[in-house]
């Protein structure tokens, strides 16, 4: 235990604490995201390839269905019969047409038995890419229209219902948020969390550009949830390698600290008359042997 004291030291604790919270991420909030985003649109691809093979359904039958139901309902194709309600026109901002800016056209439809729901009619282009065209009204009199369920998008908070250039202006389609400006009981169409609008199919009475439908790809989101899924594992062994690295560095350490290099050991005479300071061991034997070469008292 006393090699792994090193690792109580406050780098290495905070290079676990950090190690440890990105695992705990990668398990628990970012893998889960993507995943939970490939499900999501997983499932939207599939609804929507149902609803295209599928026959469509009176609008009655998907409102007699209970608040509460799951967002199958969304995509689904219906018809409604009944009126546009005039003077009911009203315009989504920051929408695009063919690359270039435009708006969605927002209108409300009383079904033949009074009630009344929220329908996109379809995109326009902005003319001088700024101001919305002149929008001309849709048929009067008693029609059948053909569409699709869609659930509302939300209010974007800070961005405000407005009017400009003579029309209602909003920045997302939402059915609460149009019943309120509209000043219209719309009815909210059930999707499961929040209600929704229908939204027009191509050549229906008082239809512009349709909106297109979303590219069934689930996109990169099983990758993504795989390789956060890789990350959070990898983390922990990363670690673990540094930790046998220190410990195998410490060892060799130790090793060479223990381990004294033998003394050279000097076997030969000096080549020349000039021989080398002798050892302590051995200063008498050298002084008598210089005595017995060059003579004793000599002057």
């Amino acid at each position: 235990m006393r090699r792994l004291t090193f690792l109580l030291r406050p780098s290495w604790v905070i290079l676990a604490v950090l190690v440890a919270a990105f695992a705990y991420l990668c398990f628990t909030v970012l893998a889960p995201w993507q995943l939970g985003k490939n499900t999501s649109t997983s499932h939207r691809n599939q609804l929507i390839a149902d609803s295209v093979r599928a026959d469509p359904v009176d609008i009655t039958t998907v409102l007699a269905g209970p608040s509460t139901d799951d967002a199958h309902t969304e995509w689904r194709k219906v018809t409604a019969s009944g009126t546009y309600l005039p003077d009911s026109t009203m315009l989504v901002r920051l929408r695009h047409l063919d690359g270039a800016p435009g708006y969605s056209v927002l209108g409300v439809f009383r079904l033949d038995d009074g009630r009344l729901l929220l329908i996109d009619r379809g995109l326009v282009s902005a003319v001088d890419g700024s101001r919305p065209p002149q929008i001309p009204d849709p048929p009067a009199g008693s029609q059948r229209l053909e569409a699709r369920v869609r659930m509302s998008e939300g209010v974007t908070p800070g961005k405000d219902p407005s009017v400009q250039d003579g029309y209602r202006q909003v920045y997302s389609i939402d059915t609460t948020q149009a019943a309120a400006v509209l000043q219209q009981p719309l009815t909210p169409i059930p999707t499961g969390e929040r209600g929704g609008y229908l939204q027009l199919d191509k050549d229906q009475p008082g239809a512009f550009t349709p909106t297109p439908l979303p590219q069934l790809d689930a996109g990169p989101y099983l990758s993504y949830g795989l390789q956060w899924l890789a990350f959070g594992i990898m983390a922990p062994l990363g670690l673990g390698y540094f930790v046998y690295a220190e410990i195998r560095e410490r060892r060799r350490e130790k090793a060479g600290a223990t381990t004294k290099p033998a003394e050279p050991v000097t076997t030969s005479e000096p080549a020349d008359d000039q021989a080398a300071q002798p050892t302590p061991t051995a200063t008498k034997t050298t002084e008598a042997r210089l005595a017995d070469r060059y003579g004793r008292g000599r002057d």
